[in-house]
């Protein structure tokens, strides 16, 4: 009976992963665009962004790093990057609790995703025995690399908080404002300061810079689109408009198409027969063997039952000469 059991196990195995590669990828999670080369669904995309983003049974979208999922409140394609917040980070809605309890966000920097240099981080309440606190030269905004790493306490977003301009005066909150260059300076600065918040630049594109951004919560994080031949010919319209993926095991690039997969694109008549023609045969022979070998196994045991007696705890043969 293990054997039938571990016999099913394949045969199950080898149906999802045909399955797996033939769905069709999801381009939505609630309202936010789902894009190459992000995705939702294993074996679409880039495999470079594989599993990175999760969409939940509530339709939200959440964006996997080594500190924590967080939620994703915007995607844009046209200046690849993504902007997350953290449900424990400092806001206007309370701002007098400046508590925090929660892992500061990281990246993994083996992923192609990076932190955008449109971000600022406020810290609250610092321990000024810990943490240098100076105000900075106004031209430190054009050339950061000039500037020491001390927590600016004349930052603009301190004196002019997005939604709550007031609350840092009102509250007596103190602020400074410091980018670190890495998590790891991020974590160092929260051992000695009460909370922070991110706050990110967006590009609103109604007038000329450096005024057409405005100050959002959030951290933009940027990431890559690797543009490939292959990927362009699959997408291609004039091609059969396919959506580019990859196979789960080899990570090798796969043209994902209505009827099939293909190694380049969908019109190409040989390279989707002959991948659909894979995956298909796959499923048929292993149905077929399957239920040949389901058949073979029940009479089999059948045959052992029929020439065997079982009489007190020791195995006897009923056709044994004596």
């Amino acid at each position: 009976m293990a054997f039938f059991f571990l016999f099913l196990l394949c045969i199950t195995t080898t149906i999802n992963k045909v399955y797996s590669q033939s769905a069709v990828c999801r381009t939505y999670c609630g309202d936010i665009p789902i894009h190459y080369p992000l995705s939702i669904d294993d074996g679409c995309g880039s495999p470079y962004y594989r599993n990175m983003l999760l969409c939940s049974n509530s339709s939200i979208l959440h964006f996997r790093t080594p500190s924590g999922s967080y939620p994703v409140s915007y995607i844009d394609y046209t200046e690849p990057h993504l902007v997350i917040t953290d449900p424990f980070m400092w806001s206007c809605a309370n701002p007098t609790d400046t508590s925090f309890a929660a892992t500061p966000f990281s990246l993994d920097t083996s992923k192609r995703f990076s932190l955008s240099t449109r971000n600022e981080y406020l810290f609250f309440n610092c321990d000024k025995d810990s943490v240098l606190i100076e105000p900075k030269p106004a031209y430190c905004d054009r050339f950061p690399d000039r500037c020491g790493s001390s927590c600016d306490s004349s930052g603009y977003l301190c004196r002019n908080l997005p939604s709550c301009p007031n609350a840092i005066l009102e509250n007596n909150i103190s602020c400074c404002t410091y980018y670190p260059k890495a998590s790891e300076s991020l974590r160092l600065m929260l051992k000695h300061c009460e909370s922070y918040t991110g706050v990110y630049w967006k590009t609103i594109g109604t007038t000329v810079p450096p005024y057409d951004q405005v100050p959002e919560y959030g951290i933009r994080v940027d990431f890559e689109i690797p543009v490939t031949t292959r990927c362009l010919e699959c997408e291609d319209k004039r091609k059969g408009g396919g959506v580019c993926g990859f196979e789960t095991e080899s990570r090798d690039f796969v043209c994902l198409c209505q009827d099939g997969n293909a190694t380049t694109f969908c019109s190409d008549a040989k390279s989707r027969h002959r991948t659909s023609s894979t995956v298909i045969a796959g499923t048929v022979v292993f149905s077929v063997a399957g239920a040949v070998g389901i058949g073979a196994l029940v009479w089999f045991v059948r045959k052992i039952k029929s020439n065997k007696v079982v009489s007190c705890g020791v195995q006897t043969n009923e056709n044994r000469y004596f």
